[in-house]
């Protein structure tokens, strides 16, 4: 008798760092954990992206698609990263031109992909799968908190009482905890929704496909979301909801997210000089810029504070003028890319001044570090709010992508947040980093979760 083959999963992430880290990652445990083969889309100026995941998963392969003709994207441009904000919407509306070379492949290919993995952002991969035949799950780059609450929104269309009041409440009285949200910490794909219009119609549809797939997939793990994910077994109508994080490997390679370079090694001999618990770590992500005044005030809160730390200010985010030189020997500034997940596991490093970025969030967590919390667009105000209010490992430090902090108060809380008064938020944080490490390991609530998703995949694989 034949030995049954193995499960075929073609993966469609979405083309940005924040999203395609964590669905490689999913990859990566699917074929190396699993046996699983595992085909990841992306377009050509997305190949490098795979390149650390193919050198170390050998049951992966690349299919590399040209990117869609579309005029309304700027030429060249295939990452949401190099986008200005307003091609965020045309860019997954153009990505949906890979669908016919998708379903050329996959009929063609020897081995054709039993299910389909895609990025919640690509809600038109239901209907890929349904013209193959194939099952369709949904990867949430985000928590089950931002998922419940953007589903809730596309499904009801709640609208502000006051259309000139960006803080005007909306209520969701059916997700657990009932959030009560301003109007403008709500999805941008969703405040920017016009009834009628093209784009923003296939973005609707998509999103409510993605609520009737066979399965969803979480970057998460019970101790941390479980009330969230308990709700979407309910309201999507079967337990096919798996939690799988932190899917960020702990031993993965330091370059994660960047590149290789001698800024890396400086950054952890600075770190292996400073005593333990004594360092704040500054980043907010892969896209975002801080203002004049935002840096100012940032830089000002940091020198007041007298506490150790490390700001990485990416992009054209400006450092005030002679700020380095008045903090050498205590604070250290990286321009560009640092090993963030190699930062946050150092012993040094207590505490995390952060946008709250889920993957940010994520690695934070699995170190065991207090985080100070900035949130300023999409699903880091939600994230905010289950570190600070319900997982009682953050402080809320500032609020909103044009806020500008005020210095004194922002000194204060870091300096407590790294001395004495902040001990219980790191204990807190410790302990949270504890169950995380549990989850993973074997036993645990997202070891066991993979185990029944590559279970469910193979019975799908074989009908």
């Amino acid at each position: 008798m034949a030995e049954p083959v193995a499960p075929h999963v073609l993966v469609i992430p979405y083309p940005s760092q924040g999203h395609m880290l964590p669905l490689l990652d999913l990859a990566h445990l699917l074929s190396s954990r699993a046996g699983l083969a595992v085909t990841i889309a992306v377009t050509t100026k997305n190949r490098p992206f795979l390149d650390p995941l193919l050198s170390r998963s050998p049951f992966v392969a690349p299919l590399v698609l040209p990117f869609p003709d579309y005029p309304a994207l700027p030429p060249g441009l295939e990452n949401s990263q190099d986008l200005p904000h307003a091609f965020f919407r045309p860019l997954i509306h153009a990505l949906a031109g890979l669908q016919d070379p998708l379903i050329r492949w996959a009929r063609s290919t020897p081995h054709s992909p039993s299910a389909i993995i895609s990025d919640h952002l690509l809600g038109w991969t239901a209907d890929l799968a349904a013209q193959l035949g194939i099952t369709h799950l949904v990867f949430s780059s985000s928590g089950a908190l931002p998922i419940a609450v953007f589903h809730v929104l596309w499904r009801r269309m709640p609208q502000r009482s006051d259309l000139d009041d960006p803080n005007c409440p909306i209520s969701f009285p059916e997700i657990p905890n009932s959030p009560v949200l301003p109007w403008r910490q709500l999805s941008f794909l969703y405040r920017t929704h016009i009834g009628g219009e093209p784009i923003s119609e296939f973005l609707r549809e998509g999103f409510l496909k993605n609520t009737a797939s066979w399965g969803f997939v979480f970057n998460t793990f019970a101790d941390l979301d479980r009330v969230y994910l308990d709700y979407h077994r309910n309201d999507l109508g079967h337990p096919r909801v798996w939690a799988l994080g932190p899917l960020a490997p702990l031993d993965g390679p330091v370059e994660r997210g960047g590149v290789a370079c001698a800024t890396a090694g400086e950054i952890m001999t600075w770190l292996d000089g400073c005593s333990e618990g004594s360092v704040l770590l500054v980043a907010f992500g892969s896209q975002q810029v801080l203002a004049p005044p935002q840096a100012a005030a940032l830089a000002a809160g940091l020198e007041l504070s007298r506490a150790r730390f490390i700001w990485c200010a990416r992009g054209a985010t400006v450092v005030p003028e002679g700020f380095e030189g008045r903090v050498a020997g205590w604070g250290l500034v990286v321009r560009g890319w640092a090993p963030q997940v190699a930062i946050l596991g150092h012993q040094a490093v207590a505490a995390f001044l952060t946008h709250c970025g889920w993957n940010s969030v994520l690695e934070a967590v699995a170190a065991g570090v207090a985080m100070l919390t900035w949130p300023m667009v999409a699903d880091q105000f939600l994230n905010a709010r289950l570190v600070v209010e319900e997982a009682g490992v953050g402080v809320a430090l500032c609020d909103g992508a044009d806020a500008v902090p005020d210095a004194d108060e922002l000194a204060r809380v870091v300096a407590e947040s790294l001395g004495e008064s902040g001990k219980g938020l790191r204990e807190r944080a410790k302990e949270l980093s504890r169950r995380a490490l549990e989850a993973a390991q074997e036993g645990g609530s997202s070891y066991k979760d993979l185990d029944g998703l590559v279970a469910e995949l193979s019975k799908v694989a074989v009908n």
